[in-house]
């Protein structure tokens, strides 16, 4: 309960900040360029193309839905400095937490699946080398 007291004085944001969308955007194409290690004959290609399409897909809709307006909220929302964002507190349907925890949260599983699929495409190349 005194938790909630000290937090109400914190800014609170129900929309991700602009960098939160483009670090997203980047780990899926480290993702895409992972996967590209395993790269080998017609098949695995073609297969390969499908995934890259899907994470295209899955990070166009985020981005899509991240530059329609709301409510007639001004542009310069968007102008807000991250790390005024990230000490504030994010609203999102589970409650609040900061900023900052947010944005890990969000970009913790592809970043974990990105940096992953890299490891696994060096001994992929390391071993197809040999």
């Amino acid at each position: 309960m005194n938790d909630n007291l000290s937090n109400s004085n914190r800014p609170v944001s129900d929309r991700l900040h602009p960098a939160v969308y483009m670090a997203l955007i980047g780990t899926a194409l480290w993702f895409v360029l992972a996967i590209w290690g395993f790269s080998g004959n017609g098949y695995t290609d073609w297969l390969l193309v499908v995934v890259s399409g899907f994470a295209l897909i899955a990070v166009s809709i985020p981005l899509i839905l991240s530059r329609v307006g709301r409510d007639g909220q001004p542009a310069s929302r968007d102008a807000e400095r991250f790390r005024d964002w990230a000490s504030g507190d994010f609203a999102s349907w589970t409650g609040r937490s900061k900023g900052a925890y947010a944005a890990v949260e969000i970009l913790l599983p592809l970043g974990a699946i990105a940096f992953g699929m890299t490891a696994i495409a060096i001994v992929f190349i390391a071993e197809h080398a040999a």
